[in-house]
Protein backbone atom coordinates (compact mmCIF):
# COMPACT_ATOMS: atom_id res chain seq x y z
CA UNK A 1 0.00 0.00 0.00
CA UNK A 2 1.27 3.59 -0.81
CA UNK A 3 2.68 5.51 1.95
CA UNK A 4 -0.18 8.11 2.66
CA UNK A 5 1.94 9.65 5.44
CA UNK A 6 1.86 13.61 4.63
CA UNK A 7 5.17 14.98 3.37
CA UNK A 8 6.44 17.34 5.63
CA UNK A 9 7.71 20.57 4.22
CA UNK A 10 11.26 22.39 5.01
CA UNK A 11 11.26 26.23 6.06
CA UNK A 12 14.79 27.26 5.51
CA UNK A 13 16.24 30.53 6.97
CA UNK A 14 19.62 32.06 6.50
CA UNK A 15 21.04 32.39 9.80
CA UNK A 16 22.42 36.16 10.04
CA UNK A 17 25.35 34.82 11.51
CA UNK A 18 25.97 33.02 8.05
CA UNK A 19 25.22 36.48 6.39
CA UNK A 20 27.78 38.40 8.53
CA UNK A 21 30.75 35.33 8.38
CA UNK A 22 29.90 35.69 4.72
CA UNK A 23 30.30 39.39 4.55
CA UNK A 24 33.48 39.32 6.89
CA UNK A 25 35.14 37.04 4.36
CA UNK A 26 34.29 39.57 1.52
CA UNK A 27 35.59 42.88 3.25
CA UNK A 28 39.08 40.85 4.19
CA UNK A 29 39.57 39.90 0.54
CA UNK A 30 42.11 43.08 0.00
CA UNK A 31 42.64 42.28 -3.94
CA UNK A 32 38.89 42.85 -4.98
CA UNK A 33 37.80 46.78 -5.29
CA UNK A 34 34.78 48.08 -3.39
CA UNK A 35 32.36 47.78 -6.49
CA UNK A 36 33.35 44.13 -7.09
CA UNK A 37 33.04 42.96 -3.48
CA UNK A 38 29.18 44.86 -3.47
CA UNK A 39 28.37 43.39 -6.63
CA UNK A 40 29.54 39.83 -5.77
CA UNK A 41 28.25 39.75 -2.28
CA UNK A 42 24.75 41.33 -3.42
CA UNK A 43 24.97 38.24 -5.93
CA UNK A 44 26.13 35.53 -3.53
CA UNK A 45 23.27 36.38 -1.46
CA UNK A 46 21.06 36.23 -3.84
CA UNK A 47 21.96 32.55 -4.54
CA UNK A 48 21.77 31.77 -1.35
CA UNK A 49 17.93 32.91 -1.67
CA UNK A 50 17.42 30.94 -4.98
CA UNK A 51 18.61 28.06 -3.18
CA UNK A 52 16.64 28.58 -0.07
CA UNK A 53 13.48 29.00 -2.02
CA UNK A 54 14.02 25.83 -4.34
CA UNK A 55 13.92 23.79 -0.68
CA UNK A 56 11.50 25.11 0.82
CA UNK A 57 7.93 25.92 0.84
CA UNK A 58 6.81 29.21 -0.67
CA UNK A 59 8.48 32.34 1.53
CA UNK A 60 9.69 35.57 1.49
CA UNK A 61 11.72 35.07 4.85
CA UNK A 62 15.06 34.73 3.01
CA UNK A 63 14.41 37.34 0.58
CA UNK A 64 13.65 39.63 4.31
CA UNK A 65 16.73 38.10 5.45
CA UNK A 66 18.39 39.67 2.38
CA UNK A 67 16.87 42.89 2.26
CA UNK A 68 17.16 43.65 5.93
CA UNK A 69 20.95 42.76 5.96
CA UNK A 70 21.43 45.00 2.95
CA UNK A 71 19.95 47.78 4.15
CA UNK A 72 21.65 47.37 7.38
CA UNK A 73 24.79 47.18 6.18
CA UNK A 74 24.14 50.43 4.09
CA UNK A 75 25.04 48.16 0.75
CA UNK A 76 22.17 50.09 -1.32
CA UNK A 77 23.08 53.42 -0.33
CA UNK A 78 27.09 52.52 -0.70
CA UNK A 79 26.27 51.65 -4.38
CA UNK A 80 24.37 54.98 -4.69
CA UNK A 81 27.53 56.33 -4.26
CA UNK A 82 30.22 54.62 -6.22
CA UNK A 83 27.35 55.43 -9.31
CA UNK A 84 27.80 59.11 -7.99
CA UNK A 85 31.46 58.42 -8.27
CA UNK A 86 31.79 56.65 -11.34
CA UNK A 87 28.29 57.40 -13.08
CA UNK A 88 24.96 55.10 -13.42
CA UNK A 89 26.42 53.87 -17.11
CA UNK A 90 29.41 52.98 -15.91
CA UNK A 91 28.05 51.34 -12.51
CA UNK A 92 24.94 49.78 -13.97
CA UNK A 93 27.68 48.26 -16.58
CA UNK A 94 29.93 46.87 -14.13
CA UNK A 95 27.03 45.54 -12.31
CA UNK A 96 25.62 43.28 -14.73
CA UNK A 97 28.70 42.54 -15.97
CA UNK A 98 29.25 40.65 -12.42
CA UNK A 99 26.62 39.08 -12.65
CA UNK A 100 28.02 36.85 -15.01
CA UNK A 101 30.87 35.87 -13.68
CA UNK A 102 31.33 32.14 -14.24
CA UNK A 103 29.82 31.67 -17.36
CA UNK A 104 31.74 29.39 -19.55
CA UNK A 105 33.46 30.76 -22.79
CA UNK A 106 32.50 29.54 -25.68
CA UNK A 107 34.55 30.40 -29.30
CA UNK A 108 31.24 32.86 -31.08
CA UNK A 109 29.24 33.01 -28.16
CA UNK A 110 27.14 35.99 -27.35
CA UNK A 111 24.71 34.80 -24.69
CA UNK A 112 25.16 33.36 -21.19
CA UNK A 113 23.24 29.98 -22.89
CA UNK A 114 25.78 29.63 -24.87
CA UNK A 115 28.72 31.27 -23.25
CA UNK A 116 30.78 33.76 -24.77
CA UNK A 117 34.22 34.65 -26.07
CA UNK A 118 35.74 37.63 -25.47
CA UNK A 119 33.98 40.33 -27.70
CA UNK A 120 30.55 38.72 -27.71
CA UNK A 121 30.60 39.31 -23.35
CA UNK A 122 31.64 42.92 -24.44
CA UNK A 123 29.25 43.48 -27.16
CA UNK A 124 26.55 41.97 -25.20
CA UNK A 125 27.07 43.62 -22.07
CA UNK A 126 27.04 47.01 -23.61
CA UNK A 127 23.83 46.07 -26.10
CA UNK A 128 22.51 44.39 -22.28
CA UNK A 129 22.84 47.35 -20.17
CA UNK A 130 22.87 50.74 -22.41
CA UNK A 131 21.26 49.64 -25.63
CA UNK A 132 24.57 50.36 -27.87
CA UNK A 133 25.62 47.64 -30.05
CA UNK A 134 29.08 47.11 -30.85
CA UNK A 135 30.87 45.39 -33.77
CA UNK A 136 31.31 41.40 -33.42
CA UNK A 137 34.96 41.25 -33.35
CA UNK A 138 37.62 42.80 -30.94
CA UNK A 139 39.55 44.43 -33.36
CA UNK A 140 36.35 46.04 -34.82
CA UNK A 141 35.22 46.97 -31.81
CA UNK A 142 38.83 48.52 -31.02
CA UNK A 143 38.13 50.95 -34.52
CA UNK A 144 34.88 52.37 -33.62
CA UNK A 145 35.48 53.19 -30.16
CA UNK A 146 37.25 56.38 -28.52
CA UNK A 147 41.21 56.17 -27.75
CA UNK A 148 42.30 56.45 -24.49
CA UNK A 149 45.08 56.56 -22.86
CA UNK A 150 45.51 54.02 -20.11
CA UNK A 151 46.32 56.34 -16.97
CA UNK A 152 42.91 57.94 -18.09
CA UNK A 153 40.93 54.43 -17.61
CA UNK A 154 37.74 54.31 -15.72
CA UNK A 155 34.87 51.61 -15.35
CA UNK A 156 33.35 50.56 -17.88
CA UNK A 157 36.10 51.28 -20.60
CA UNK A 158 37.66 48.59 -22.80
CA UNK A 159 40.82 47.09 -22.58
CA UNK A 160 42.59 45.19 -25.67
CA UNK A 161 45.67 42.48 -25.83
CA UNK A 162 48.02 41.41 -27.97
CA UNK A 163 46.64 37.28 -27.52
CA UNK A 164 46.76 35.80 -30.95
CA UNK A 165 49.81 37.48 -32.72
CA UNK A 166 47.23 40.38 -33.53
CA UNK A 167 46.93 44.24 -31.50
CA UNK A 168 43.83 43.43 -30.83
CA UNK A 169 42.92 40.04 -30.37
CA UNK A 170 41.27 39.97 -26.66
CA UNK A 171 38.95 42.49 -24.92
CA UNK A 172 37.49 43.38 -21.56
CA UNK A 173 35.75 45.35 -19.65
CA UNK A 174 37.71 47.90 -17.19
CA UNK A 175 36.42 47.70 -13.65
CA UNK A 176 38.91 49.58 -11.80
CA UNK A 177 42.31 49.31 -9.46
CA UNK A 178 43.56 47.95 -12.59
CA UNK A 179 41.23 44.96 -13.00
CA UNK A 180 39.08 44.17 -16.02
CA UNK A 181 36.54 41.34 -16.64
CA UNK A 182 36.56 39.05 -19.65
CA UNK A 183 36.01 35.78 -21.25
CA UNK A 184 39.44 34.20 -21.53
CA UNK A 185 39.73 31.05 -23.28
CA UNK A 186 38.38 27.91 -24.21
CA UNK A 187 38.12 26.14 -20.59
CA UNK A 188 38.25 28.73 -19.21
CA UNK A 189 35.08 31.02 -17.55
CA UNK A 190 34.16 34.93 -17.37
CA UNK A 191 36.42 36.33 -14.39
CA UNK A 192 37.83 39.42 -13.36
CA UNK A 193 41.93 39.88 -13.70
CA UNK A 194 44.52 42.03 -12.56
CA UNK A 195 46.14 44.12 -15.87
CA UNK A 196 49.51 44.21 -14.04
CA UNK A 197 49.64 40.75 -13.79
CA UNK A 198 52.81 39.86 -16.44
CA UNK A 199 51.05 38.26 -18.52
CA UNK A 200 48.75 40.74 -19.44
CA UNK A 201 50.65 43.70 -18.75
CA UNK A 202 53.18 42.46 -21.81
CA UNK A 203 49.73 41.95 -24.19
CA UNK A 204 48.27 45.35 -23.18
CA UNK A 205 47.92 46.79 -26.79
CA UNK A 206 45.19 49.82 -25.86
CA UNK A 207 42.47 51.36 -24.02
CA UNK A 208 39.23 52.70 -25.82
CA UNK A 209 36.48 54.62 -24.17
CA UNK A 210 32.98 53.53 -25.43
CA UNK A 211 30.36 56.76 -26.53
CA UNK A 212 27.24 55.91 -24.45
CA UNK A 213 24.43 58.59 -25.09
CA UNK A 214 23.90 60.09 -21.64
CA UNK A 215 26.63 58.67 -20.11
CA UNK A 216 27.90 61.31 -17.73
CA UNK A 217 31.35 60.00 -17.32
CA UNK A 218 32.55 61.94 -20.17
Amino acid sequence: MPNSRPVKTAHFRINPSQINNLAAAFDNFPQVKPLECLVMLKRTLLILCCVASAHAAPSNNAADDIERYLAERGIVAQMDQMRQSVGDTASDLVGNAMTFLGVPYRRGGTSAATGFDCSGFVRSMFEQTVGKVLPRRASEQAAVTEKIDKQDLKPGDLVFFNTMRQTFSHVGIYVGDNKFIHSPRSGKSVRVEDMRDAYWDRRFTGARRVPVSGNNDN
